[in-house]
């Protein structure tokens, strides 16, 4: 079966211990990060219309208020072997998912995006508003108040890191401090690009092209249709999925913005490094991850989930680069990202997995 649609599903919050670890762990809001002002994680790809309440979005039993956090039925306080995970899993809801609790953000959290720093998370609330916030739900800023007639998902933080001793490009770190997220309008999607920091503000329309400055003698990727944004890396480069081709791109902004065809896939995901590039694609009736370079002399492509029985789907970089989680049909697994071994499943939480830096 081809990718499945699970915007909108809530799911209970009920974590999976095996043979004494706890396998799902992430940062809690008293763990790394420790900017006061940091911010929260979001939810599953949910995608409600504004204004409406995505399922379940009221708080689930044994969930804790804003700012706290009570173990998840059946999860264990994260120990030694896992406190470095760093997974959070965002359902729809209010609670959220990490370091073997859930935390009630106060407000539905959908497609949760960590800042490179994580000290701060971006989601489309229950309003389909653009929202930062700290790790624990509070100080939340309504970075842009959707208009409405409109539907915002998967926001994802756009950075550069300035390379030391290099004075070539001295607006780098400022200039890449953005987050892009997919609006759809009228059966239109778009990719549309907002400062991280704005209070209130407006969007502007990312419109990718090639190389040589849009070259109009050259042939130009598509304008519309373009969703699932995953920025990653250090040099502002951002990775989306054009719905009708069927085709993963990335982005290039850093120097000359110039947008690559990658091959057919959906739901791309950028390791840290930039160096590879992880999509979802279906391979005899299942969603399989695949993971090619972004080199450009570099085009060989591997399967991560040859024997795959289920579907892996919405795939999320550890900090490390060495680590891929994936949303199955029964909660989240893991696995190493050079697809030496096979995933395991980690948490029976079904919703999207997101890594805390």
């Amino acid at each position: 079966m081809s990718v499945r649609n699970r915007f909108g599903t809530a799911a209970a919050i009920a974590l999976m211990t095996t043979v004494g670890a706890v396998l799902l762990s992430a940062c809690g809001p008293d763990n790394a990060g420790s900017d006061p002002t940091a911010a929260p994680a979001t939810s599953a790809p949910g995608t409600s219309a504004p204004g409406t309440a995505a399922p379940g979005g009221s708080t689930p039993p044994g969930s804790p208020s804003a700012g706290g956090g009570t173990p998840a039925p059946g999860a264990k306080e994260a120990n030694g072997t896992t406190a470095a995970n760093r997974l959070t899993i965002s359902t729809g809801t209010q609670a959220v998912a990490m370091n073997g609790t859930t935390v009630d953000f106060g407000t539905v959290v959908r497609d949760l995006a960590w800042s490179p720093d994580g000290t701060k998370a971006a989601f489309v609330d229950g309003n389909g508003d653009l929202v930062v916030t700290n790790p624990d739900g509070t100080r939340k800023t309504t970075v842009a108040k959707n208009p409405g007639g409109e539907t915002w998902s998967h926001p994802s933080w756009q950075h550069a890191a300035k390379d030391p001793g290099d004075d070539s490009l001295p607006e780098a770190t400022e200039r890449f401090k953005n987050i892009v997220f997919a609006a759809a309008k009228g059966g239109v999607l778009r990719l549309e690009t907002i400062p991280a920091k704005a209070v209130g503000g407006t969007p502007e329309v990312l419109t990718p092209h090639s190389s040589e400055g849009g070259n109009p003698n050259l042939p130009q990727p598509p304008r519309t249709g373009n969703t699932w944004a995953n920025a990653g890396g250090r040099h502002g480069e951002i990775a989306y999925a054009n719905t009708p081709a069927n085709e993963v791109y990335i982005y290039d902004d850093y120097i000359r913005p110039a947008a690559r065809d990658m091959g057919k896939g959906s739901q791309p995901a950028l390791s840290p490094d930039d160096e590879h590039v992880v999509f979802v694609r279906s391979v005899s009736g299942h969603d399989h991850l695949f993971s090619r370079s972004t080199q450009f002399d570099q085009r060989n492509e591997k399967d991560l989930t040859p024997g795959a029985t289920t579907d892996y789907t919405e795939p999320a970089w550890s900090p490390d680069g060495k680590t891929i989680a994936a949303r199955t049909p029964d909660g989240v697994s893991t696995l190493p990202a050079d697809g030496s071994a096979a995933p395991t499943q980690v948490s029976t939480v079904k919703g999207l997995p997101a890594y805390r830096p």
